[in-house]
C-alpha cells in the first residue's frame, strides 16, 4: 500500500506541474513547493524549541491559529513553523506575524519528509483537522517527535473505518494524541483500537470569540445601518443570492441588507448590482452618509467577521452547494443564523438547529416565511434564537487551553 500511495502522490505531483501553465492554482502550488524546498535546504536550525503546525488551507489555519498564538504567549522563545497545502491558505497568510517560518508543504514523498524533519528538527508537530500525509507522519514517528491532530472530526463512512482500511488506520497510530471535536469521533477511533484520544471540542469556538472580542468598528457599515436592524448575508453563492434577492427586492420592510458574496470578482459584483432593485452601494465605493441606501455589498475580503456585529440576523451561504460556511462567526454575536440544506457535515450547524439558535431553509418560500417571522411577526423568536446561539458558542470554549497544556509540557 505504501508503494501504491507513493506512486499516486508522484502522479498527482506530475499532474500539478503539467497543469501549471494553464491553471493559476496549479501554478501557485508548483512554484510555491519549489520555493519551499529551496528554503528548507538552506534552513539553519539553531538552538531552542521549534513547533511545526500544518494546515490544509485557510479554514484549518483559523482552527490552528488560537493554539499557535496561545503557545507563543506562553513560550515567547519557541519558534513556529507553519506549512500549508493549499494556495488559498498560503497566499492569504504567508505574511502572518504569528509564525516564524511559513511555507508550502512539499509533496508527500519519503525524500521530502526526511528533508523537512532533518532540517527543522521540530520538537512537536501539530496537524489540523483533516491532514493525513503518510510519509511525513511516518518520518515524525520514526524520529520519536510528538505529533498531534487537533480539532479532528471522524465519521463512520471514512476510509479508516472500512474493513479494507487497515493501512490507513496505521497513519492514525503515528499520532501521539488525537484531540477530537466530539464523543462520536472518540468512539469511532476507540472502536478500531486507537486509544490516545481526547475530546476537547473545536478550537474554532475560541477563535471566533477572540475575533469578536477584537472586532473592529467599521464606520461605513455603521453609517449604512444608521440604527436600523440589518440582515447580514455572509459568504453567499449565486443560489443563495437568487433567493435572497427575490425576497429583498419585494419586501417593503425598513431593514438593511448587507451581502458579502464569496466571489468578489468584478463580473459577479456587477451581476449582483444588476439583480438588486433596491438602492445599493458597494463598500469599496462608499463615501459620506450611507443611510439612504438599503443594500450594502461587501466587495472585499477580511471584513465579514466584524460585519456580523452590525446584524440582528445572519444568513450563511453555501448551503445550496458544497456546504455552508462558518456559522460561528455570526453566532458569537448572539444572533440567529439561517442556512441552506447542505449542512449535515457541520456539527456546529446541526447543534445550532437542535439548540434553537439556527434555522434551515430549503427554498425561497421557506426563506420568505422565516424572515417574515423573525423580522416582523414574532421578533421574540429572533431574540430567543440569538441567545441560544451565543449560549452554544460559550458552552464550547476551552479547547485551546487544553491542547496548549499538552504542548507546553511536551
Amino acid at each position: 500500500m505504501a508503494f501504491l500511495y507513493n506512486i499516486g502522490i508522484q502522479i498527482y505531483n506530475t499532474a500539478i506541474r503539467l497543469a501549471a501553465p494553464f491553471n493559476e492554482k496549479a501554478q501557485l502550488l508548483s512554484r510555491g513547493r519549489g520555493e519551499a524546498l529551496r528554503r528548507i535546504r538552506a534552513f539553519q536550525r539553531g538552538e531552542g524549541k521549534l513547533v511545526w503546525f500544518h494546515a490544509a488551507s485557510l479554514g484549518e489555519f483559523e482552527q490552528g491559529r488560537p493554539v499557535m498564538e496561545q503557545l507563543r504567549a506562553k513560550e515567547p522563545d519557541t519558534k513556529i513553523l507553519l506549512t500549508f497545502f493549499s494556495p488559498s491558505g498560503y497566499e492569504i497568510r504567508k505574511n502572518y506575524a504569528g509564525a516564524d517560518y511559513i511555507l508550502y508543504l512539499p509533496g508527500d514523498s519519503p525524500k521530502h519528509a526526511a528533508l523537512l524533519v532533518k532540517q527543522f528538527r521540530p520538537d512537536a508537530a501539530i496537524f489540523v483537522k483533516y491532514e493525513f500525509w503518510y510519509n511525513y507522519l511516518r518520518e515524525l514517528h520514526r524520529h520519536h517527535i510528538p505529533t498531534y491532530l487537533i480539532s479532528a472530526i471522524f465519521r463512520r463512512e471514512q476510509v479508516f473505518f472500512k474493513s479494507w482500511g487497515k493501512w490507513y488506520r496505521r497513519m492514525l497510530g503515528f499520532f501521539d494524541r488525537l484531540f477530537v471535536q466530539d464523543e462520536e469521533s472518540a468512539s469511532l477511533l476507540q472502536g478500531i483500537g486507537i486509544s490516545r484520544v481526547q475530546v476537547t471540542g473545536d478550537t474554532r469556538f475560541d477563535r471566533v470569540k477572540q475575533i469578536a472580542n477584537a472586532a473592529q468598528d467599521i464606520p461605513a457599515v455603521a453609517s449604512f445601518c444608521n440604527g436600523l436592524p440589518a440582515v447580514v448575508c455572509g459568504s453567499t453563492w449565486p443560489p443563495d443570492e437568487d433567493i435572497l434577492l427575490e425576497y429583498i427586492n419585494h419586501t417593503p420592510k425598513a431593514w438593511k441588507w448587507i451581502i458579502a458574496p464569496h466571489e468578489i470578482g468584478e463580473n459577479h459584483i456587477q451581476s449582483l448590482l444588476e439583480k438588486c432593485k433596491k438602492k445599493t452601494v458597494r463598500y469599496t465605493q462608499a463615501q459620506g452618509d450611507l443611510s439612504e441606501y438599503e443594500v450594502l455589498i461587501i466587495d472585499c475580503i477580511g471584513l465579514l467577521s466584524s460585519v456580523y456585529r452590525y446584524g440582528q440576523i445572519a444568513y450563511i451561504g453555501g448551503g445550496f452547494g458544497a456546504g455552508i460556511h462558518n456559522t460561528l462567526e455570526a453566532a458569537v454575536y448572539g444572533i440567529p443564523v439561517i442556512f441552506g440544506p447542505r449542512h449535515q457535515k457541520f456539527n456546529e450547524a446541526v447543534t445550532l438547529l437542535r439548540e434553537g439558535g439556527g434555522f434551515c431553509i430549503h427554498h425561497a418560500g421557506e426563506l420568505q416565511e422565516l424572515l417574515d417571522c423573525l423580522t416582523d411577526k414574532n421578533p421574540a423568536i429572533r431574540e430567543t434564537a440569538g441567545k441560544k446561539a451565543l449560549e452554544y458558542v460559550n458552552s464550547q470554549l476551552g479547547a485551546t487551553d487544553t491542547i496548549c497544556q499538552t504542548l507546553v509540557s511536551a
